[in-house]
């Protein structure tokens, strides 16, 4: 007979209270979306206000700081003029090196798939794990929503892969929670349930939204929360709090990913050298808002409804002015940890990209890897070689033949190169680009090289024949 017995587990869990939800919101805007964010928020919330007198008081963003806060002093080997307006949008190809030059214009649109294509190469999964992921990704819609059976996936990688259903599952989970969480999902109830899953189990509303978005989302939208609360027997004040979580989850997680329209973009940040050092700065002033100390002023002597309002919307300005704080700092440290580590680029050019991946950035700053993709996506750095996407620093590598590594944006300049230096007559085959690229200390393999000029849309040796 088995007795009852007590046990103390030890476990880590991420509590997300509102304030972390806003914050992780605001990170994964885009320069311009968060200015209109910031309007919105100003406009509907009287405890917002903008400091009129902040912009006379910002820091130039083109005197950097050092790192204890004062300006740098050297002025030896400062770069090009980096001044602009924020009128000048800059253009970033996600190709630049140098000589290049760098139209000035919009971004192309960031598709869904390559932003989940890129976390998955950035995972640490094994090359038939890695295949499911891409099987699994080509297979999700612009929502973000798995369109087809796992039947439909296994016969994708027929015949070079025999997946199971569990193996699919498996890999689906991973994709499930890559950013934006929720994408891959096969139905708005298992949507809504990824996104419940990573909230702390004491959330107000946790359990019965839960239960909503497992049983009732159909009854919830044809008898509405009054009507289904009396039914489930459940008091009004719990189903609205429930209500309220499902409300701030997004149903269509995909659809903020992928845009038809081209979409201007404004540098988050700016790569200079002094010293001989590369560094980073932030690219102008942070939004400056303050707290309305009028309406401040009327909280404990206004009516009960008003009070209320008022309180409630002095803890929103107050989430919000932290969040962008918050939001600017990680930014900047993302910023600098990527000039750190990608120097070399800076230097001298993209054959001296070296590999990088979200977790080597999230442990060197002790965040999640979560963070750093949403800090790194539809953010910008600009360089004298361009202006980038921060996710253009990052790709996965092969270990050289000295020890060192290669990326795969070092690899394909290298590949770039040799092409382009070939004879046009007898153009280059994918095994001799291997056997030069071995020979130069990096041991790729004739079907890695082959991958590699298709993604940069190089065609084959014999296509590339001239007479």
């Amino acid at each position: 007979m088995m007795k009852p017995t007590l046990q103390v587990r030890l476990g880590q869990q991420l509590t997300l209270t509102p304030q972390l939800r806003m914050a992780i919101r605001l990170l994964q805007l885009s320069a311009i979306e968060l200015d209109l964010e910031i309007n919105l928020a100003v406009d509907g919330n009287p405890l917002l206000e903008r400091e009129e007198d902040a912009q006379g008081d910002a820091p130039d963003a083109t005197a950097p700081e050092s790192a204890d806060g004062a300006p740098d002093s050297d002025p030896s080997e400062e770069l090009p003029e980096l001044r602009w307006d924020e009128a000048d949008f800059a253009a970033s190809r996600g190709n630049g090196f140098e000589g290049e030059d760098h139209d000035e214009g919009t971004a192309a649109p960031l598709e869904l798939g390559e932003h989940l294509g890129w976390q998955l190469r950035l995972s640490h999964l094994g090359p038939r794990d890695r295949r499911i992921g891409e099987a699994l990704i080509e297979s999700i819609d612009d929502d973000g929503y798995l369109s087809c059976p796992f039947e439909d996936i296994q016969a994708a990688l027929m015949p070079d892969i025999q997946a199971s259903h569990g193996e699919i599952e498996t890999v689906l989970h991973l994709v499930q929670h890559f950013d934006p969480v929720g994408v891959g999902a096969r139905s708005l109830s298992e949507c809504l349930g990824i996104q419940m899953g990573m909230l702390d189990a004491a959330t107000p509303g946790l359990e019965l939204a839960r239960e909503l978005a497992s049983h009732h989302l159909d009854a919830l939208a044809k008898m509405g929360p009054d009507r289904l609360a009396h039914q489930l027997r459940r008091s009004p004040i719990d189903m609205a709090n429930a209500v309220a979580l499902l409300r701030s989850l997004d149903p269509k997680p995909g659809a903020r990913i992928g845009s038809s329209t081209a979409e201007y973009i404004v540098p988050d940040a700016i790569a200079y050298r002094r010293g001989g050092v590369w560094k980073a700065a932030s690219a102008g002033s942070p939004p400056q808002l303050r707290i309305n100390r009028q309406y401040e002023r009327m909280i404990g002597t206004a009516s009960r409804s008003d009070d209320n309002y008022l309180r409630s919307q002095l803890q929103e300005a107050r989430w919000l002015i932290k969040s962008l704080e918050t939001r600017a700092d990680t930014l900047l440290r993302v910023a600098k940890a990527i000039v750190r580590q990608q120097s070399g680029f800076l230097e001298h050019g993209e054959h001296a990209m070296r590999p990088l991946t979200l977790r080597e950035v999230a442990e060197e700053l002790g965040l999640h890897e979560s963070t750093i993709s949403r800090a790194t996506t539809r953010k910008f750095l600009r360089t004298p070689r361009g202006t980038f996407e921060f996710k253009y620093f990052f790709s996965s590598g092969i270990t050289t033949d000295d020890g060192g590594g290669a990326s795969a944006t070092a690899i394909q300049a290298m590949l770039r190169r040799l092409v382009g230096a070939e004879n046009p007559r007898t153009p280059l085959s994918d095994a001799k680009l291997a056997d030069l690229l071995k020979a130069e200390g990096i041991p790729v393999a004739r079907r890695t090289v082959a991958k590699y000029r298709e993604a940069m849309n190089i065609p084959s040796s014999h296509e590339r024949q001239r007479l």
